[in-house]
């Protein structure tokens, strides 16, 4: 069973910056596929940033430049770095994993994290 546990989420005004991490309860996190999604209030959820256990990357082209997603495997952790919000990155943020590579759909989320930028 693999649990994912969000946090750094918050209140940050347009031009700030967020942290978010995930901590996974997995043996051989090194060995999964990671993504990030958000969902804002009546829009479906999309891929923000994605990272393989290669070390690709995909990125939304409505956050290249700006965030920045990130893992420490000794930790069992993931990030998102966002920098240089906009109110329009308003939304619940999840992260996702899967042993899988590149998956079309991640098997394990966790419960989300809301990010609210101000304008």
């Amino acid at each position: 069973q693999v649990q994912l546990v969000e946090s750094g989420g918050g209140l940050v005004q347009a031009g700030g910056s967020l942290r978010l991490s995930c901590a996974a309860s997995v043996r051989r996190f090194s060995m999964f596929d990671m993504g990030w999604y958000r969902q804002a209030p009546g829009h479906q959820r999309e891929l923000v940033a994605a990272l393989t256990s290669g070390a690709r990357t995909n990125y939304a082209d409505s956050v290249k430049g700006r965030f920045t997603i990130s893992r420490d495997n000794a930790k069992n952790t993931g990030y998102l770095q966002m920098n240089s919000l906009k109110p329009e990155d308003t939304a619940v943020y999840y992260c996702a994993a899967d042993p899988r590579y590149w998956p079309d759909e991640y098997d394990y989320w966790g419960q989300g994290t809301q990010v609210t930028v101000s304008s």
